[in-house]
C-alpha cells in the first residue's frame, strides 16, 4: 500500500467520528430552566424546609456517603429521593441552575449548597462540617 492511500483511508476513517463528535456536543446541551416556574419554587422551598437537605437516588453511593456522615454527627436531614420522583430530571435541571451540578447528591446546608457525597466527607474530616450546622 502507498502512503496517499493509507493517508485516504485515514481521512475517512476520521470522517464519521468528527460526526459523532458534533452530534455528542450537540445532545449535551442544557435544557433552558424557567427558575420563576412552580417546579423551581417548590424545589426552592424545598431547600429551605431544614437546616440540611441531601437531594439523592437511593442506589447512589455518593448519596449514601453523605447521609452516613450526618447520620455519624447525629445531625437530622431531610433528603429527597429523586430515584422515586416523576420529576427527577426536572428538578436535576433546577438544581444545576442553582449549584452548577446536577449530579446528586446535591447537600444543602442553611440554605447553600456544600457539594456532594465527597464535599461532605472531606467538610467532615476537616472539622468544618460541625461548624456549618450549628
Amino acid at each position: 500500500m502507498d502512503k496517499t492511500r493509507n493517508s485516504e483511508n485515514l481521512k475517512r476513517h476520521q470522517h464519521p467520528s468528527n460526526i459523532s463528535r458534533t452530534f455528542f456536543s450537540i445532545s449535551t446541551l442544557s435544557k433552558i430552566v424557567d427558575m420563576s416556574s412552580p417546579k423551581a419554587t417548590e424545589v426552592k422551598t424545598l431547600i429551605a424546609s431544614d437546616k440540611v437537605v441531601i437531594f439523592s437516588k437511593t442506589y447512589c453511593p455518593y448519596c449514601k456517603m453523605a447521609k452516613e456522615v450526618f447520620d455519624k454527627i447525629k445531625e437530622k436531614y431531610t433528603t429527597i429521593e429523586l430515584d422515586l420522583r416523576d420529576d427527577a430530571e426536572e428538578i436535576q435541571e433546577i438544581l444545576g441552575e442553582i449549584t452548577g451540578a446536577k449530579t446528586v447528591p446535591r447537600v444543602f446546608i442553611k440554605g447553600n449548597c456544600v457539594g456532594g457525597g465527597s464535599d461532605v466527607k472531606s467538610l467532615h474530616e476537616k472539622g468544618e462540617l460541625q461548624t456549618l450546622v450549628v
